[in-house]
């Protein structure tokens, strides 16, 4: 039994449609999965941050016992806080605004964090208090969980902007809307040491 030429046609064109189809679905996938595992990242850099502020709570009760008269760098640390953890990104919309305002926030509560702590040394029984020394030592280690989580949320921030930015890709993601993600950049200024004056 003899094909015709049109009927071949129509199943080579056929054929490439599937194809195409198969390949459009799996970058799409891809992406998908991808952008997960940038909003993955970003709840772990949150989970961080939270841990840090619920740190912080117990570490200004924990001084306000010894250092009275520092009500306005305990008030501070407070205030910082209470605006560090009001700012909050949908990880669907991460853009470099919302993350400038993010990192903004939680640099304001880095620097009183840093005055507080400051104050461990005018008062030796504080330094000798074990709580305070092991929400210190808690604190320490969280802020090095924080640079690991924006580490990976970069990492997974840059795997799904260059995904979605390569060719022929570049035009499914186009086409279902999938945009770039902002990256965590070091702030203005990161490259000198905070001054602390009391």
């Amino acid at each position: 039994m003899k094909l015709s030429k049109g009927l071949i046609a129509l199943l080579v064109i056929a054929g490439v449609l599937v194809i195409i189809g198969l390949w459009a679905k799996s970058s799409y996938n891809k992406m998908v999965k991808m952008e997960e595992g940038v909003t993955s990242a970003w709840s772990n850099v949150e989970t961080q941050y939270q841990r840090r502020a619920d740190l912080i709570d117990n570490l200004v009760a924990t001084v306000k016992g010894y250092a009275k008269h520092e009500q306005g760098t305990l008030e501070g640390v407070v205030n910082a806080r209470a605006k560090a953890t009001a700012v909050t990104i949908d990880p669907a919309n991460i853009s470099a605004e919302k993350l400038a305002e993010f990192q903004n926030a939680q640099g304001d509560l880095t620097n009183a964090l840093g005055k507080l702590l400051m104050i461990q040394e005018q008062y030796p029984d504080l330094k000798a208090n074990q709580n305070f020394l092991e929400l210190q030592a808690q604190l320490e280690g969280t802020e090095n969980r924080i640079t690991v989580a924006r580490q990976k949320f970069n990492e997974a921030a840059q795997m799904f902007n260059t995904q979605i930015r390569l060719f022929p890709r570049n035009m499914i993601a186009g086409l279902f809307g999938f945009e770039r993600k902002a990256y965590f950049e070091a702030q203005e200024g990161a490259e000198s040491a905070p001054k602390v004056e009391f």
